[in-house]
């Protein structure tokens, strides 16, 4: 029996598993019987649409609609709950350390890597301690119980400095995740402060980046009516600026400012999977190496892409694809059609992308998008942002309870809320990369 080990269970691992398993199947039934056996490898056992988080963050959407069950999702796929440490390419083995910290192997036929990315971090003093990102579902509900445990309890302290401080947060990055968050918090901090009865205006948000303008990726048209909603909802952008220190109640800016705060998210970008660093293959800016059908050279049986992955971008020269959910999944689905071309199943094909654009929620009553490079701003942003979701969702039970967040946001307030489901703990920044180690007490 033929075996294909998937590494990762991202939008490009979730989408060639799904994509390779119809593939095969098709073929099967056309020749009688099953040949190839499919196995997906995850520390965790779901997909995470990641361009929610910034709705989790914010109350609007609950986790779990965020989560796509690959037991639900992968018909004929093996999945398989575990970090993979290393390979061997000579053996055609995988290592792979399981939830109870077990070392085991697989082997393999075809291998696939797409282990993903996590957040790239700077050597900022004090950012891996008290900052924190929005890569995983504990992230962003770590930040939505720390914001609104903040803000109640600023609503009860009697020293006006450290209120001030606790109803202040800062957010690094002013890319479309970091601006995500920025206006969902905001929107958050609002419904608390109607329910708590304090003055939304004295909850503070900080926009950093180092970039010229917010939201390059949309192009300066766009950028300036995002940022034209940024300021009309108070919130302060400041461009050309980042963290030059982290302390658990202040942060100093490189421009030698300080700004008091209790809460820092950091969404800055993201850099490949650490698996990437122990392969000992050829990378660029710390992805690996591939070929324009995602073989790795000198390897016809591995296969790489998604943001794990230098793939080289043949609409521009010289590029690669950048780390977006877009490419992933597109990527994803190339991937299976040359894995099963590589069976002898179809025949393979080269990764060329055609940008569809983007689209990038601003909070209530507003978001700018680029469909097919038409600039769009306002609620007609707005209705093509929020279909774009729920069509790219992968699951008709996830979509249907992500548009009954959408329409009871429309008729009601905000649950505020602190559950506490997500810790300090789980929300690090490591804690994102794999497999947590357990707890000693």
């Amino acid at each position: 029996m033929t075996s294909v080990v998937i590494v990762g269970s991202g939008f490009t691992g979730f989408e060639c598993a799904r994509q390779l398993a119809k593939i095969l199947r098709k073929h099967d039934e056309s020749n009688g019987g099953s040949s190839v056996d499919i196995t997906i490898i995850s520390p965790v056992d779901y997909m995470l649409y990641t361009p929610l988080l910034p709705d989790v963050a914010g109350g609007l959407v609950d986790a779990r609609f965020v989560t796509i069950p690959l037991a639900n999702a992968l018909r004929g796929v093996k999945a398989v709950r575990g970090r993979v440490d290393s390979v061997d390419f000579d053996g055609r083995t995988v290592t792979f350390t399981d939830p109870e910290q077990r070392s085991r192997s697989m082997s393999y036929d075809r291998l696939v890597l797409t282990p993903g990315s996590v957040t790239r971090l700077f050597d900022v003093p004090g950012l891996a301690e008290h900052a924190r990102g929005l890569k995983s579902t504990a992230e962003a509900l770590y930040l939505r119980d720390h914001v609104l445990e903040q803000l109640e309890l600023a609503n009860n302290d009697d020293d006006p400095a450290k209120a001030a401080a606790r109803r202040t947060v800062v957010v690094v990055g002013a890319s479309y995740s970091g601006t995500e968050l920025a206006v969902q918090l905001r929107a958050l901090a609002d419904a608390a402060a109607d329910s708590m009865g304090f003055d939304p205006q004295a909850v503070r948000f900080v926009l950093l980046d180092l970039a010229e303008q917010v939201m390059p990726e949309v192009g300066e048209k766009l950028g300036a009516a995002a940022m034209r909603v940024l300021r009309g909802r108070g919130i302060d952008v400041r461009l050309g600026i980042s963290l030059k220190e982290v302390h658990a109640d202040h942060v100093v800016l490189t421009d030698d400012s300080r700004i008091d705060t209790h809460t820092v998210a950091w969404v800055t970008g993201v850099t490949g999977a650490p698996l990437i660093e122990n392969l000992g293959l050829p990378t660029e800016k710390g992805r690996l190496k591939v070929q324009t059908d995602l073989q790795v050279p000198g390897h016809p049986d591995v296969f790489a892409a998604g943001d794990a992955a230098a793939v080289p971008d043949l609409t521009q020269p010289g590029k690669i694809t950048p780390p977006t959910a877009q490419h992933a999944t597109r990527q994803g689905k190339v991937l299976a059609r040359n894995v099963a071309a590589s069976l002898g199943v179809g025949t393979p094909k080269q990764y060329k992308h055609r940008n569809m654009g983007l689209v990038v929620d601003l909070g209530p009553r507003y978001a700018v998008a680029n469909p097919l490079n038409v600039r769009l701003s306002g609620f007609p942003a707005k209705v093509v942002t929020r279909a774009y979701h729920l069509y790219a969702i992968p699951r008709l039970v996830n979509r249907w309870a992500v548009s009954l967040a959408y329409l009871t946001d429309v008729f009601f307030a905000r649950s505020v809320v602190s559950i506490g489901l997500s810790s300090a703990d789980d929300a690090q920044f490591s804690a994102s990369e794999g497999i947590p180690m357990p707890k000693v007490d």
